[in-house]
């Protein structure tokens, strides 16, 4: 594999890691009830982990409520515990199928949740993108050993690799940012 697709590779795994990182942190709500705040949520059911909206349908009831309609009656218990556990700070209500879920206001100590969890997300991105230099370092260092490339060119491509990767985390550290301030802001 040459350098040049070395380097679009991880230009393109880098870039489903920041579109994972920016709608993890569309979830974290800025001051009303948005249905995009439970995508992170996964559901026990039937023996497996099932993303929230495929046991139930997600809507805004009112201005600062959600409702879960879910569609197995028996899983509205697994459903309301997923969405407790999720580290959101939502308690919900249940009667019958349908779950409602008060959106709290955000004071103070609620936005500061808010932005740990945003830290959270954002410390997960970066560790991934980590991970993406690490498998790129390990080619270029394989590909040395191979005789495929000279000790002069692994240094070189090891400098341009930690280039693409300090310009990942910036782009992480920015979108933290501009999501720390949204919420701070409402």
């Amino acid at each position: 594999m040459s350098f040049s697709e070395l380097k679009t590779q991880m230009e393109s795994r880098i870039q489903k890691t920041i579109e994972v990182l920016k709608k993890d942190l569309s979830g974290l709500r800025t001051g009303r009830a948005s249905t995009s705040l439970l995508d992170t949520v996964v559901v026990d059911a039937y023996g497996s982990m099932l993303p929230l909206n495929q046991v139930g349908s997600v809507s805004v009831l009112e201005a600062r409520l959600l409702g879960v309609q879910v569609w197995d009656k028996n899983m509205v218990k697994a459903v309301e515990k997923a969405i407790t556990n999720a580290g959101l700070g939502l308690n919900p209500m249940s009667d019958g199928a349908l779950i409602r879920i008060p959106i709290p206001a955000l004071n103070e100590e609620r936005r500061l949740e808010m932005i740990k969890v945003g830290g959270k997300f954002a410390e997960t991105a970066r560790v991934s993108v980590r991970n993406i230099r690490r498998d790129a370092l390990d080619e270029l260092k394989a590909q040395e050993k191979a005789s495929e490339i000279s000790e002069d060119d692994l240094k070189r491509y090891e400098g341009e690799v930690q280039k693409v990767i300090d310009a990942a985390i910036k782009n992480i550290d920015d979108i933290l940012k501009t999501k720390e301030a949204e919420i701070k802001q409402v």
